[in-house]
């Protein structure tokens, strides 16, 4: 069957010598998988490898065979080029974090359109923006209303927030509960979209204190996720 949607490149592993496989999730079937046969040593063929960067969007028309087995790609094109997302130092280190965190968080095959649009919007707005250096804290909490285990906020004047409860609470109920200025900086996120995050002025520890706690909130709440190896390195983009 021949389809035609929007992408976005998740992850792409070198496969023999000049292959790839390239895990992308798409606006109209999902999470699915491609083979490219030869792209890497490729110079005159439609499929080049600087299309499957990670979190790369365009258009695809791919063969799908709906069997489990890797798809084929067969033309793809970029309708709206990043110009900053590939090429800037600080933003390149978010994309690699954050496709990390997509593909260890999105574990559902099916399509889900809101999803993919959140995705889509988000990463344009951090390619053109100046000021985003609290985008992948408000990116975390934000992707948790797509998977599923956004934070209960009815009570969130209350001290405590219970992280295997995701709720806030007026009193300590045990081991998943915190308090302090980590809780307050994490109810900062809450109430503002990604237009208005200038507004929200962390220093470098608040930052990585906030970023903690809701890796380990993603922990508790998605089996199997897992640290991201980008982490350290996002850590120390913005200790400088």
């Amino acid at each position: 069957m021949l389809i035609t949607t929007k992408a976005i490149v998740i992850s792409s592993i070198k496969y023999a010598e000049a292959d790839l496989i390239v895990s992308c999730y798409t606006q109209q079937v999902g999470l699915k998988s491609y083979m490219l046969r030869g792209v890497l040593k490729s110079k005159k063929g439609k499929l080049k490898a600087s299309y499957f960067l990670p979190l790369t969007q365009f258009e695809m028309v791919a063969y799908h065979k709906g069997k489990g087995t890797l798809e084929r790609i067969k033309e793809v094109k970029i309708t709206k080029p990043y110009k900053e997302l590939h090429t800037n130092v600080i933003k390149g280190t978010i994309v690699l974090f954050l496709s990390e965190i997509i593909k260890n968080a999105i574990q559902e095959e099916e399509a889900n359109k809101a999803l993919f649009q959140f995705l889509e919007q988000s990463l344009f707005w951090l390619d053109t923006s100046i000021n985003y250096a609290n985008f992948h804290l408000l990116f975390l909490l934000e992707l948790t209303t797509y998977l599923g285990f956004y934070p209960d906020t009815s009570n969130i004047n209350a001290d405590y927030f219970n992280i295997q409860e995701g709720n806030f609470q007026t009193s300590d109920a045990g081991f998943y509960c915190e308090k302090g200025d980590v809780i307050n900086n994490l109810k900062r996120l809450f109430g503002i979209n990604f237009d208005t995050l200038s507004q929200l002025k962390l220093t470098k520890k608040q930052r990585s204190e906030v970023l903690h706690l809701l890796l380990v909130y993603y922990q508790l709440h998605l089996q199997g996720f897992k640290k991201p190896k980008s982490l350290d390195v996002l850590n120390q983009i913005f200790s400088n």
